[in-house]
């Protein structure tokens, strides 16, 4: 059996159970059209609220961006492993393991089997069911923190800023935290979802009204996460920039 055919087979079984398979590629068409967005409003900051590993702030650094990265990443494992991926990049800053959300204090993070599905709400049966591979296998207490305060470590009085915020059901609270970033930010990139995939999160209609209302516009849709039993799309990245 050929190299080609296994792969397919890998692909095929996984995806029965879930589990989507790509090559890695550390440039993405869409990283590439959002580092175009990025020059176009003269960003040179880009908070990454949800880092895990540092898979979005890599692509969008093959992708051509050279500004300022701060990631956030609340999870232990996932932010040691942040760090290493960000060593030689001068620019990258990894600020101190913290959830990001609209309260100051501490909170209980759900650790996913996939890590990229953790979140501090829990996870309803059609996000598990979509994806077993998903499902909670721990929790760990962390620090939690309002993104106003932790930006504030970052600006500078000239700072075109941009957020990215991938928090698994928790956008809301991130949002609810950052109201005076907001007002300075050119745009925002949100992991919106169409469906209830986690207890108690706002889903893609309420979200993009409350953007609208603070003066933003959707320049493009993503596909994200798909139930492969129905091919129903379940979650999209959603890019706004400042009308």
């Amino acid at each position: 059996m050929n190299s080609a055919v296994l792969e397919r087979l890998i692909r095929k079984m996984a995806n029965r159970i879930g589990i989507d398979i790509r090559r890695h590629r550390s440039q993405t068409p869409e990283s590439v059209r959002l580092a175009a967005m990025l020059a176009s409003h003269g960003v040179d900051l880009v908070f990454d609220v949800g880092a895990n590993i540092g898979q979005f702030s890599q692509s969008l650094r093959a992708a051509g961006y050279r500004g300022r990265l701060v990631s956030f990443e609340p999870l232990s494992i996932a932010h040691a492993q942040l760090l290493r991926v960000s060593q030689g990049d001068v620019q990258w800053e990894i600020a101190p393991q913290v959830a990001v959300g609209a309260l100051e204090g501490e909170i209980d993070i759900h650790v996913a089997g996939n890590s990229v599905s953790s979140s501090a709400l829990e996870m309803l049966d059609s996000h598990s069911k979509a994806a077993p591979g998903s499902a909670y296998v721990g929790s760990e207490r962390v620090r939690l923190s309002r993104l106003d305060t932790l930006a504030l470590d970052y600006m500078r009085p000239n700072t075109v800023p941009f957020i990215k915020i991938d928090t698994q059901g928790y956008e809301d609270r991130v949002l609810a935290g950052a109201t005076s970033l907001l007002d300075r930010v050119s745009g925002l990139q949100l992991e919106l979802s169409f469906v209830p995939l986690y207890e108690g999160q706002h889903l893609f209609d309420v979200l993009v009204e409350r953007l609208r209302a603070l003066g933003f516009s959707i320049w493009a849709i993503w596909p994200g996460l798909c139930d492969p039993r129905s091919g129903r799309m379940l979650q999209v990245d959603a890019i706004f920039f400042r009308n």
